[in-house]
């Protein structure tokens, strides 16, 4: 049996681990200090990491001990935060093959979810 709050839990931090990354990997291509200073990207893994092990955490214990389902939602909320957040700050269109791709990824998040 799916424990929502649990549930809603670890993906909220997939969606916050996913998006940082974004940052942590692509800020390089919006600034210059960045691009030059990798290595002070790379410092953030640490805390990202950790962002992680409760986002699987929480999913596992919302899908009764399953690692699948959490692993899904790790990768949906990838796409999602990755699809929006290239938009908004690389104006990298979001084009129809890329929202058949979202629409894919909600779908394997609603499976996960409402699927006994």
């Amino acid at each position: 049996m799916t424990d929502l709050y649990n549930t809603i839990r670890g993906t909220l931090m997939f969606l916050l681990a996913q998006s940082t990354v974004w940052y942590q990997l692509n800020l390089q291509f919006m600034d210059d200090w960045v691009a030059d200073n990798k290595w002070s990207m790379a410092l953030f893994g640490v805390p990202i990491s950790y962002i992680y092990l409760y986002a699987t955490e929480w999913t596992v214990k919302g899908f009764g001990g399953e690692l699948w389902p959490g692993r899904l939602i790790g990768f949906a909320t990838g796409m999602v935060a990755f699809a929006f957040l290239t938009w908004f700050h690389l104006n990298q269109a979001i084009t129809l093959k890329t929202t058949v791709t979202l629409a894919l990824a909600l779908a394997i998040v609603v499976i996960q979810i409402i699927w006994k």
